[in-house]
């Protein structure tokens, strides 16, 4: 499994300027606004593809719809199993038989990263439906529409300035579809996270996110590097438990995957 080149890696998050570039809250301003985007994504080492990508986007009605209506994780641990996931049991019986499936591929993975296939494949279960639900939205129209939008616009435009160069060595099309903020593949990273912790599985010299082997390398790559400890325990209070909070912020989502994986590998 080859790692994305680390120099090139980090300086897609570290080397980003800071950003000149207005805001907006309606799609009136947005054209205006790529064009001055565009001078500070090419400042950033976006080519010719990406630039393209960015003069061609659309402003995301969708995505601005999704933001605003944002009500967070407020469900009880019980009623947010039973949303995502069913049931534990269900899921985790579910998740068994996809790991005896492939189990050599599995294996590998704890074997080079040190997290265990039930941590990986409740991530993927709870993200896409293994892959089933990867977005409906170009993720160059949503991730530019966030970049553009006044809310947060320090946060996404460094995983816009990502996205374009993802667009320029081919790890992703502009028209590829993903979440409403940008997230992409069967395990949903952010662009620039993608950059950062990408890994080409498949050894066919690229790295891509919609390609299962790719991705599920590429999230127990980012769990190792947030400082996942191999063979230590992962529930509430423990230290990897502590780090799922690096893959999703809500305590009830870090639960939901712990309690999952710990059925999963019984």
């Amino acid at each position: 499994m080859r790692r994305l080149a680390p120099a090139l890696a980090l300086a897609i998050l570290t080397a980003v300027p800071a950003f000149a570039a207005g805001c907006g809250n309606t799609a009136s301003g947005f054209d205006a606004w790529k064009g001055e985007f565009a001078t500070e994504a090419r400042r950033a080492g976006v080519g010719d593809r990406g630039i393209n990508a960015l003069m061609n986007a659309r402003y995301s009605t969708k995505t601005i719809g999704a933001d605003r209506n944002q009500k967070g994780v407020k469900y009880s641990f019980e009623r947010f199993v039973q949303i995502r996931l069913g049931s534990l049991d269900s899921f985790a019986n579910g998740a068994r038989n996809r790991i005896n499936q492939n189990k050599a591929f599995y294996d590998s993975l704890e074997k080079h990263f040190g997290v265990p296939a039930g941590i990986i494949v409740a991530i993927h279960g709870m993200e896409t439906g293994y892959g089933r639900t990867m977005g409906t939205e170009p993720v160059i129209n949503s991730i530019l529409t966030v970049a553009y939008d006044c809310r947060r616009p320090q946060l996404f435009r460094p995983h816009a300035i990502a996205a374009l160069k993802m667009v320029d060595r081919g790890m992703l099309s502009p028209s590829q579809k993903g979440a409403f903020h940008g997230e992409l593949g069967h395990t949903q990273f952010l662009p620039g996270n993608a950059m950062r912790y990408g890994v080409d599985a498949t050894g066919d010299g690229r790295v891509d996110f919609y390609n299962q082997a790719d991705a599920l390398a590429s999230t127990a790559n980012f769990l190792r590097q947030k400082g996942w400890k191999r063979g230590q325990p992962f529930g509430p209070g423990t230290h990897n438990f502590r780090v799922l909070n690096e893959w999703n912020a809500a305590t009830v989502y870090q639960q939901a995957i712990a309690a999952a994986a710990e059925r999963i590998g019984r």
